[in-house]
Parts: structure tokens; sequence; C-alpha cells
């Protein structure tokens, strides 16, 4: 069973910094892409970053270009989002997502193949 724990999320100031953190289990973690995304209060769920285990590559939105950074530790089947300088407008649940695709561009997008519950970031101004 595939499992997806997301930690690290909470309150933070504007233009302070978060570590997100999620723990996968129950597949192959080499053979996955695996990334964040975000709703906000009555927006839809959008994509923010993801990485490709195979090859290591990545996908940005360009909200956050330059502002976050996705790592992935094959060892402790950790996928880890560095947040930086983040404003009110970044608050939102961000869940993590796991993809089986073997696509050669990085699956970043709302049919991802398995979810976790999610963290709330709320980002005070």
């Amino acid at each position: 069973e595939v499992q997806l724990v997301e930690s690290g999320g909470g309150l933070v100031q504007a233009g302070g910094s978060l570590r997100l953190s999620c723990a996968a289990s129950g597949f192959t973690f080499d053979d996955y892409a695996i990334g964040w995304f975000r709703q906000a209060p009555g927006k839809e769920r959008e994509g923010v970053s993801c990485i490709k285990n195979s090859d290591g590559s990545t996908y940005y939105a360009d909200s956050v270009k330059g502002r976050f950074t996705i790592s992935s530790d094959t060892a402790k089947n950790t996928v880890s989002l560095q947040m930086n300088s983040l404003q009110p407008e970044y608050t939102a649940v961000y869940y993590c997502a796991a993809d089986s695709s073997s696509s050669d561009s990085v699956p970043c997008y709302s049919g991802m193949d398995s979810w976790g519950k999610g963290t709330l970031v709320p980002v005070s101004s």
C-alpha cells in the first residue's frame, strides 16, 4: 500500500522559511516522481514542485522559482521542500503526491497516482 506522510507544516511569519518533508513507503521509490502541491482557501489545487527520482529532474511552478527547492533522499525514501521568503499568499494546505509515470518530462499534475493527507502552512503578515 502506497503511503505518503507529510510533516513540517506550521505557522510562519512573512519572509520566513519552512521545510516540508514527505515520507514515502509501499512502492519502489526510485521508480516514481514525487511532488508537492498546494491548495489555498477558495482556490484549486496547484502543482508547486516535483522531482523524478529516476534521474533527479525537477519542475517548479513559476511562482516559486528561486524561493523553493525540492530534494530527494533515496536512502530515507523522503522528499523535502525547502521554502524560503514565504509570503501570506502562500498560505495553503500542502500535499505530497507520487506518480509512476515513465514520461520523459517530470509528472506534476492533479492526476498523480497517490496523495498524502496534507499539512497546513499559514503565513502571517
